[in-house]
């Protein structure tokens, strides 16, 4: 079984290294805590699965808390760094507070601390979490590659980055272009919205601009959920807490909550990827892996570019 199990990382590597278009990151692999702290991987996955199965719409959280970390800075934990007297962290911006998780990153990282002492770094935990919630919720099983080094910068102003919900089509390939994906690989990654809820504040203006992308049916269920106020939820889809295709199934039917899910559909840019992904839910798991494999390569830090956290909420 041992060595079967080498194999499968080796497979898998190659797999890693030889799919078109997906950069090679010097230092990463999927082994890197093989030898160091074989059991890394193991905690991280318990952790997750323990929290989920105490609140499931922790799921989401952890993957948007991922998503937010790459895309400010790349893949270095800094949305993990609290705030000083001295700095505002990323966690801190507008973009940032509906964030949730950080404290199954924190039990994951006090436990394999407690093991292997300043060798896991926070960043490739947030990686390894987001994976293990999108399995529990029912999603694709992929490995990543591990090696990624913690930032020691966590600033608020950096977060302007982030692609706001009032984006449409073009603005969306745009900005995710920049950081090398194409407008499939967009798609297929704001699919992970098939788990979570959107507060009222990221939807309102659509109600008040009359947005006639929206079903009147939509429009009036999300009105009534902005009655409760700006931090009001609403579900993103019917199967808010299961990984499925569900998601660009509302896109077809005018039914997305944000304005830049359902500019997915209104644009003929990406209407086909919607269209292809809410008939094969088998083709946007495999798009979708690949996706958050090339996502947490972003930028990431080695050697002297960063550090290993002993604790993901403060600078060593």
């Amino acid at each position: 079984m041992m060595i079967n199990g080498l194999l499968l990382v080796v497979v898998e590597m190659v797999i890693v290294v030889g799919l078109p278009g997906f950069p090679s990151v010097e230092g990463l692999r999927m082994d890197y805590y093989y030898m160091s702290c074989p059991f890394a991987e193991m905690i991280v996955r318990n952790t997750v699965d323990s929290a989920l199965r105490r609140d499931p719409t922790l799921a989401a959280g952890l993957v948007r808390m991922h998503f937010h970390d790459c895309f400010i800075e790349g893949c270095d934990g800094s949305v993990l760094i609290d705030s000083t007297k001295r700095n505002t962290a990323e966690k801190d911006s507008p973009a940032n507070l509906s964030l949730r998780g950080y404290e199954v990153i924190d039990n994951a990282k006090e436990q394999i601390e407690a093991q292997c002492p300043g060798v896991v770094s926070c960043s490739d935990i947030l990686a390894m979490a987001a994976r293990d919630a999108v399995v529990w919720s029912g999603g694709p099983a992929y490995d990543i590659p591990k090696g990624r080094k913690d930032g020691r910068r966590s600033r608020i102003e950096d977060t302007i980055n982030l692609p706001p919900p009032s984006f449409n089509a073009s603005q969306l390939i745009d900005i995710f272009g920049k950081h090398g994906f194409t407008a499939q690989e967009m798609v297929a990654l704001s699919g992970a919205h098939t788990l979570g809820v959107a507060r009222c504040s990221s939807f309102k203006q659509r109600l008040s601009n009359q947005d006639r992308s929206m079903d009147s049916s939509i429009a009036k269920m999300l009105s009534r959920t902005c009655s409760r106020g700006d931090n009001a939820e609403q579900p993103l889809d019917p199967t808010s807490t299961d990984f499925d295709n569900a998601y660009f199934g509302a896109l077809q039917g005018k039914a997305g909550v944000l304005f830049s899910d359902q500019a997915l559909f209104s644009s003929p840019q990406t209407r086909g990827l919607v269209n292809s992904y809410a008939m094969n839910q088998a083709m946007f798991f495999f798009d979708f892996q690949w996706a958050m494999i090339k996502m947490g390569t972003l930028d990431v830090k080695e050697g002297s570019g960063g550090e290993v956290r002993s604790n993901c909420r403060r600078i060593n």
